[in-house]
């Protein structure tokens, strides 16, 4: 068998302040920048690299190439005008955000939900977080080389999609869930179509597991690499799937449920090899997962009742003095929104805590020395962040 091993002379030594030496001059190092790149997965964000031969010994991630300073025009809207900007703090599932804004808003204001609207609420969130792993998986896939995966997982998120545009009206940024409740109730004949998207993506998944999980080559690329230590998890806030990847069951559906969690049958997706492969099979079950709590909301869920409650003209809605955090489990891991009020008609301080924050600048940063510049691609995709919860 052919062994190599590496020239470790030329690595750069560690200098008094814990950084690394690197004298570009010597001709050892070398600069390239992995990104920025758009759409979807890792997004408007780049990763400055300095190489040695085609291995990086050092990354640092750049952001702020993207629409950014939303808390800060959070402050300075009414509490309803909030609501087209929160969506853009994660565009590929953007109801995570509107569901913590508006639970934060009902928690201060004292407004309780009708049962019927935290069903809606539910079943929003599972449609949205089906559509990011979509995203991911056809990310994953392209990312080392199999274009195809990436135009079948579109092809089926479309499919999502038509099902948001028939329910809210809108693709993208749906702004649907509002304080209160939700805007409206399931359009007749919804199920039976929801269904024919399910099955479809069954079948895509399907032929996903034989083109890809079945590689060789791609088990191949990804078993070993990207390996994140489980003794990281809580000093790097590793959260949601890249957590689990690693053997702990992190998922707030489970530790904290919120809306009707505690009505579904599910399970949390976990992996002990807590590398690029360990977190590609999580989030592939994790699809299967959100494919069978979908069929069960809307078998469970009522058929009639109110989708909001009464809530004061919110051109001059002012909340009562307060401060609350709202949490739950996107795509990504825990996410949640700090909200504090001052008894004006306007938020008083709102922080967003996304998970992409600490997966890709500090995580990256500590995972990508020792990376083969060709598995630059797939670890920034395997940790599945999305930049603009970054520059929020």
């Amino acid at each position: 068998m052919f062994n190599f091993k590496p020239d470790r002379s030329q690595y750069p030594a560690i200098g008094e302040d814990g950084k690394l030496e690197i004298d570009l001059e010597t001709g050892k190092f070398l600069k390239l920048w992995q990104g920025p790149n758009h759409p979807g997965i890792t997004g408007n964000m780049s990763v400055e690299l300095t190489v040695c031969g085609d291995e990086v010994v050092e990354g640092k991630t750049h952001v702020g190439y993207l629409h950014r300073g939303f808390e800060k025009l959070m402050e300075r809207r009414t509490f309803i005008q909030v609501f087209p900007i929160v969506c853009r703090v994660c565009v590929p599932e953007p109801d995570f955000n509107e569901y913590c804004y508006a639970a934060a808003v009902e928690d201060l204001a004292g407004i309780e939900v009708p049962e019927y609207a935290n069903w809606m609420r539910t079943l929003i969130l599972e449609m949205g977080r089906f559509n990011s792993y979509m995203m991911f998986l056809g990310g994953i896939g392209g990312a080392l080389g199999l274009g195809i995966g990436g135009q079948w997982m579109t092809y089926v998120r479309d499919l999502m999609l038509d099902r948001f545009e028939e329910l809210t009206g809108a693709r993208i940024y749906h702004m649907f869930i509002l304080p209160g409740g939700v805007r409206g109730h399931l359009p007749e004949g919804f199920e039976g179509r929801m269904e024919e998207v399910l099955s479809t993506a069954e079948r895509y998944l399907a032929d996903m597991d034989r083109v890809m999980f079945s590689n060789s080559v791609f088990k191949t690329r990804t078993k070993g690499v990207g390996y994140i230590d489980p003794a990281l998890f809580e000093p790097y806030g590793v959260t949601g799937p890249n957590a689990r990847a690693g053997g702990v069951a992190k998922d707030v559906r489970k530790d904290s449920p919120y809306l009707v969690y505690d009505q579904l049958d599910f399970e949390v997706a976990t992996a002990t090899g807590s590398d690029i492969w360990a977190r590609a099979n999580v989030r592939r079950e994790d699809v299967q997962t959100s494919i069978d709590l979908i069929r069960q909301i809307l078998k469970k869920m009522p058929k009639t009742g109110p989708a909001m409650a009464k809530i004061p003209n919110v051109l001059h809605w002012k909340i009562p003095r307060g401060e609350t955090y709202i949490k739950g489990e996107c795509s990504r891991g825990e996410y949640g929104y700090y909200l504090v009020t001052d008894g004006t008609g306007y938020p008083r301080r709102i922080n967003v805590r996304g998970p992409s924050y600490t997966h890709a600048m500090a995580l990256l940063e500590h995972l990508i020395p020792g990376t083969n510049i060709s598995d630059v691609a797939a670890l920034m995709v395997s940790l599945h962040t999305y930049p603009p919860e970054i520059e929020r």
